[in-house]
């Protein structure tokens, strides 16, 4: 396994860690599950920096890196629900959406085709990042004065919106990409 893949199993490694930090420890630790948050998500940066610069990109690292984001950001948001900071059918649209791409690139797999991230939806998980960052650290400024809405879920509006556009453009992919007689 070469480093970029063992970068992308840390990530996975630090979800648990992650959720911990996130559901079973008192409140005053969302400065250490926003660090262990970030430091999953730099994985997921130098993986892909070292991996295009070595030449080290794999077929292997292609389905391993968006399944490693998949699982951070869904973990994430969930524990999120647990403690409220965000609203369930967010996460359901989110996680479906991702879970959805992620079936659609294991049956292109199946076919010797890959289904890499586009910009679009490497734009998604940046605005899924930011949010998951904010919701994490639980900032009390309110966007709207009176509403009890914050920038952590403003952002993470976006993300949903953002997720859903880029599944459009995955699904339009595999229909272009994939024999489905097969």
């Amino acid at each position: 396994m070469n480093l970029p893949n063992a970068l992308s199993m840390v990530r996975i490694f630090l979800i648990p860690v992650l959720v911990v930090f996130l559901i079973a420890v008192p409140r005053p630790y969302n400065l250490t599950a926003a660090a262990v948050f970030l430091a999953a998500v730099l994985t997921d940066w130098l993986d892909g920096r070292i991996a295009r610069r070595t030449r080290q990109v794999t077929t292997l690292g292609k389905l391993l890196d968006p399944v490693a984001d998949k699982l951070l950001i869904s973990a994430s948001l969930i524990s999120l629900v647990q403690v409220g900071r965000v609203q369930a059918w967010m996460v359901v649209l989110i996680v479906g959406r991702d879970i959805a791409v992620t079936g659609l690139r294991a049956i292109a797999a199946a076919q010797n085709v890959v289904i890499q991230a586009n910009d679009f939806g490497k734009l998604t998980m940046a605005a899924e990042v930011i949010a998951v960052a904010l919701l994490i650290l639980n900032w009390p400024l309110a966007v709207v004065p009176l509403a009890q809405v914050s920038l952590g879920q403003v952002v993470l509006a976006a993300a949903a919106t953002l997720s859903l556009a880029s599944g459009v453009i995955y699904f339009c992919k595999f229909w272009r990409c994939v024999d489905l007689e097969k």
